[in-house]
């Protein structure tokens, strides 16, 4: 499944990846990240978001498949590295430095690297320049890891649990940086978030990784305004079309059905109820409950 671009508008596009560990397969992901998107790669803990993110990397060794930037390889080029701007769930910097010496660093290492902006994030975010990081918060680390892979130039960011550890309020002021980012449809995010609601508020396309297999990647409005869980009684349920079902789960006194076209649902099962359908809803269906064989 691929969001429904041309290839020369991708920033990214993976292609039939797999990555086999013990007792675990990323079986045949294809997925492509058009410019000016944000994509949320969302999936319950061990479904393989993490293990995407670092193959396409290139931080872990692909079985096979192809994963191209711009039209090439992540490792044939220096500039692509320079192009992506990268924030894992924890801190990559030493702790005993303080933020304007990490800079400093980074000044070094990025030939795009931009002082004057890492400084203005600095401030933005409330993170004092002059202080041991080993001192900082989970969400602290977390802002000096998105200010500085933002401050690079980056056309690329590629983000895996970024805001988790981020109070509301920041996590707010995080994803506005996030939106400003993409405004000039030249540049993209991919962004794996167990916080349904950043999704919501900035995604264009949600991809959704269950046990290793890419099950869909939609526009977030076709899932917002089309999906909906209809919910009926046992009798009810039995006559539902099965083509109608992306999947079902038994609650105590009545059934709840993931479809496609709500509005279509409410025309054909009169008798049932049918509620719009949020992310978190659409996973927990897909996850908890059953699919038609």
């Amino acid at each position: 499944m691929t969001t429904s671009t041309s290839t020369s508008n991708n920033i990214l596009e993976i292609k039939n990846l797999t990555k086999q560990y013990p007792g675990f397969l990323l079986d045949s992901i294809s997925l492509s990240i058009p410019k000016g998107s944000i994509i949320g790669l969302i999936g319950e803990n061990g479904a393989g978001k993490s293990t995407t993110i670092k193959t396409a990397l290139d931080l872990v060794h692909k079985d096979s498949g192809t994963i191209t930037f711009w039209g090439q390889e992540i490792s044939s080029s220096n500039q692509i590295k320079e192009d992506i701007g990268v924030v894992f769930d924890g801190i990559n910097f030493y702790k005993t430095l303080t933020p304007a010496k990490t800079g400093k660093v980074l000044a070094a290492s990025y030939s795009q690297w931009n002082s004057s902006q890492y400084s203005d994030y600095l401030q933005r975010f409330q993170l004092p320049a002059d202080k041991e990081i080993k001192t900082f918060s989970k969400g602290m680390k977390t802002k000096l890891c998105i200010a500085a892979a933002l401050s690079h130039a980056p056309k690329l960011l590629i983000l895996d649990e970024a805001t988790s550890g981020l109070d509301p309020v920041m996590r707010d002021d995080i994803l506005d940086v996030f939106l400003d980012f993409v405004q000039d449809e030249e540049h993209s995010i991919l962004m794996s978030s167990h916080i349904s609601t950043d999704l919501e508020k900035i995604a264009d396309y949600i991809a959704f990784i269950h046990k290793g297999k890419l099950l869909f990647c939609k526009t977030k409005d076709e899932l917002r305004y089309c999906y909906g869980i209809l919910r009926c009684r046992t009798e009810e349920f039995q006559r539902i079309d099965k083509s109608d079902i992306l999947a079902y789960r038994k609650e105590d006194y009545q059934w709840d059905v993931l479809v496609a076209d709500k509005e279509n649902a409410k025309r054909k099962y009169k008798p049932c109820v049918v509620d719009d359908a949020t992310i978190d809803d659409i996973l927990l269906l897909y996850v908890k409950g059953e699919r038609i064989k």
